[in-house]
């Protein structure tokens, strides 16, 4: 093994037991955030050191088979030994370096999955609700957790829009690739005569962001303006910038108002009212739609 692989993963060795002693102190649960990214931690290091000490027991072992060589008696049973010593090393290594590869900061966070319905007419509902279920009954495999946050239902079954958040762990790095078009060809439920229809969804996986922290750039958008952009961490009102096509930082050919810093908690109400009116149309669609 290379001498800055060994040192990486002793560092990270003595990691681990400092990650235990913090998360073994009382006073870590004060800070649930803190605590929430020390086990998050945790939970990393650990298979990477209990790889990194089966290594160092194998390399022990060959060891120990090398200095048996000397011993007539013992030079077959030790020859076996420190052959298959080597081998585990070898293969232990290779894991190691893989485990060591530089990971996305996202994939162990939490999840947003969005299914739209798209070519296909309500076939593509169907198809929407058959996706659906699939993620879910993946989830249930991996015990994740499921939460339907918002849903459009087809007039003959599945979804015309579905968003559903999936909480565990390593979600976003199983579920990330699963963004972009879908296509199945089948024969549907609607179809009388046997005839094999297409029918296209789009799939959009997006990893929650827990704290403003994390946010570099985030936009509000509202009915008489472009964009609103936060620059910065923590909000400043010097950080806000809000497109002025008259300025020449909008869309060509887009007419809006353009609006100040202090407008900004205005915009969020607005914003947020949308939300609630949006929600409640869809609550009363729901119960007109549902049998007595």
């Amino acid at each position: 093994m290379k001498s800055s692989i060994a040192l990486k993963l002793e560092q990270l060795a003595r990691r681990l037991d400092e990650l235990t002693r913090l998360l073994s102190s009382e006073d870590v649960v004060r800070d649930m955030d803190g605590y929430r990214k020390l086990t998050r931690e945790h939970a990393e290091i650990t298979p990477l050191v209990a790889l990194y000490q089966s290594f160092k027991q194998a390399e022990a072992d060959a060891h120990t088979a090398q200095g048996m060589l000397v011993d007539a008696q013992m030079k077959s049973f030790a020859e076996t030994e420190l052959r298959e010593a080597r081998e585990r090393m070898a293969a232990i290594e290779i894991e190691l370096q893989k485990l060591l590869l530089p990971k996305d900061p996202n994939d162990e966070r939490n999840t947003f999955l969005e299914i739209r319905a798209g070519t296909g007419g309500d076939e593509s509902g169907l198809f929407a609700g058959d996706l659906l279920r699939m993620y879910m009954r993946f989830a249930e495999r991996n015990r994740w957790q499921v939460e339907l946050i918002s849903e459009s239902p087809s007039e003959i079954g599945g979804f015309k829009e579905v968003i559903a958040k999936i909480i565990g762990q390593g979600v976003f790095s199983k579920l990330k690739f699963e963004s972009g078009g879908h296509r199945v060809q089948r024969v549907p439920a609607t179809e009388t005569q046997g005839r094999i229809h297409t029918s296209a969804c789009t799939v959009a996986v997006m990893p929650e962001v827990e704290q403003i922290d994390d946010v570099l750039q985030t936009r509000v958008r509202a009915p008489f303006v472009r964009e609103v952009t936060l620059r910065a961490a923590v909000f400043q009102p010097h950080a806000l910038r809000i497109a002025d096509p008259r300025r020449g930082e909008g869309v060509p050919h887009q007419h809006h108002l353009p609006a100040s810093p202090q407008q900004l908690p205005e915009l969020i109400a607005g914003e947020r009212r949308e939300r609630e009116q949006r929600q409640d149309e869809r609550d009363n669609s729901h119960a007109r739609h549902s049998p007595a």
